[in-house]
């Protein structure tokens, strides 16, 4: 229901908006403008469908492999006591936690084209067990959110943008990232865990929380010791090794159990098309709402006013500049890497602004394209307090960044 509300607000304030412009202002070109973007973002809608319909029918078919071959008992085995207690409800050895492992591990790396559809398999499979065909579980809600906090120890692509617009030192923020995702995540589990009263102070959960903190600790201090050279090289390849690593290790598994590789990979393709498929309305729906409610200008005038009320009370606005990549965050992940690029053109790579903008657009993930993705492709209609708890990850990520902007840079 929140996701309708949302959905109707951002052609109505479009409209509101657009009619302001129209009648005040004298703009006759708005609403043509608006349409325009209702037609370009269900064409874009359409076109990243289609790219995701070959990662999907790849990522599935090698996943089906994996699955085949016993990797999923494997998984359970080593994170098996920490995702009884954080998804309860999914109970002991479900098949959904290889795929849950695999997810989080390839947004820890920033493996975007992998982690995609493993998500969407783990959403499949807790869809099994789910005893409301339209009504998102605890479980997924739980990996959704994970999902949209954004974990990420490697950001190799904000890194790269950074350098290629000219920094200095590319490789500066990746500390103060890791921190706001950190947040972000934390922040996200706790908000689930309270709509759902898991304990967190649970001693396995507390044993593997503090263990990823400790790792997480681990790779501030190696990447901080190493110029940023090393850190993108090694970066480049220590993720791709890994996940070319994973195929040859499905392979052998399977092949160990002397499964028919090619045919495995065959049948885990076919349920990648057609949940490629699937996505495509919710895709676009969300994707046009979003794109009318930035052409009308809502998302400028909503920034000029956070910008107003922060002068008034006396806080510091170097910040200010940056907001629009944290505005269309939840919104639109495309959207945001392009308000990032743009405030680091006209303020430089190197500028408290362009740092702050680089920081934001890694500390989370973006939750209507993910709610949109992992849940129409399997047909939930019923996100419950799904949105809620993704925005306040998304939320404490970017308050984080912008914290940990001033902490390292202004």
């Amino acid at each position: 229901m929140a996701l309708n509300y949302i959905w109707i607000f951002f052609f109505v304030a479009a409209f509101v908006i657009g009619l302001v412009k129209l009648i005040v202002f004298g703009d006759l070109n708005i609403f043509s403008e608006m349409m325009t973007s209702t037609f370009d973002m269900a064409k874009t809608g359409f076109d990243i469908s289609l790219g995701l319909t070959g990662m999907l029918t790849l990522w599935m078919g090698l996943m089906k492999i994996g699955e085949k071959g016993g990797i999923v008992k494997i998984f359970s085995r080593l994170v098996g006591p920490f995702f009884n207690k954080l998804f309860p409800s999914l109970g002991k050895d479900h098949p959904a936690y290889g795929s849950i492992m695999m997810n989080i591990a390839a947004n820890m790396l920033n493996l975007d084209n992998a982690a995609t559809p493993m998500g969407l398999k783990a959403m499949k499979e807790m869809q099994e067990s789910n005893p409301s065909s339209d009504t998102a579980s605890d479980a997924q809600i739980m990996f959704l959110v994970i999902n949209v906090s954004g974990l990420t120890i490697i950001p190799i692509s904000i890194m790269v943008y950074r350098s290629q617009l000219g920094a200095v030192n590319p490789s500066d923020v990746f500390i103060p990232i890791l921190l706001a995702t950190f947040c972000s995540t934390i922040a996200g589990i706790m908000a689930v865990a309270w709509h759902q009263k898991i304990n967190l102070l649970n001693k396995t959960i507390m044993a593997y929380l503090g263990g990823l903190t400790a790792f997480i600790a681990a790779i501030i201090w190696y990447f901080s010791s190493i110029d940023k050279d090393q850190i993108q090289k090694i970066s480049s390849v220590a993720s791709n090794l890994i996940i070319f690593s994973i195929i040859i290790l499905f392979m052998v598994l399977a092949l160990r159990k002397k499964v028919n590789v090619y045919d495995a990979f065959i049948e885990g393709a076919m349920d990648g098309f057609k949940t490629a498929i699937m996505i495509v309305p919710y895709l676009i729906a969300i994707l046009v709402a979003i794109g009318v409610f930035r052409t009308s200008g809502a998302m400028e005038w909503f920034t000029s006013g956070v910008s107003w009320v922060f002068q008034k009370i006396g806080v510091n606005t170097d910040f200010i500049p940056a907001l629009p990549t944290a505005l269309m965050k939840p919104l639109s992940g495309s959207g945001a890497r392009g308000m990032m690029v743009d405030t680091m053109k006209m303020y430089g790579a190197d500028s408290f602004a362009g740092r702050v903008a680089c920081t934001i657009q890694a500390s989370a993930d973006t939750t209507f394209y993910i709610l949109a993705v992992y849940f129409g492709s399997i047909g939930i209609k019923n996100t419950r307090y799904a949105l809620a708890c993704g925005l306040i990850a998304d939320f404490v990520g970017i308050v984080a960044a912008i914290l940990m902007a001033y902490l390292f840079f202004h």
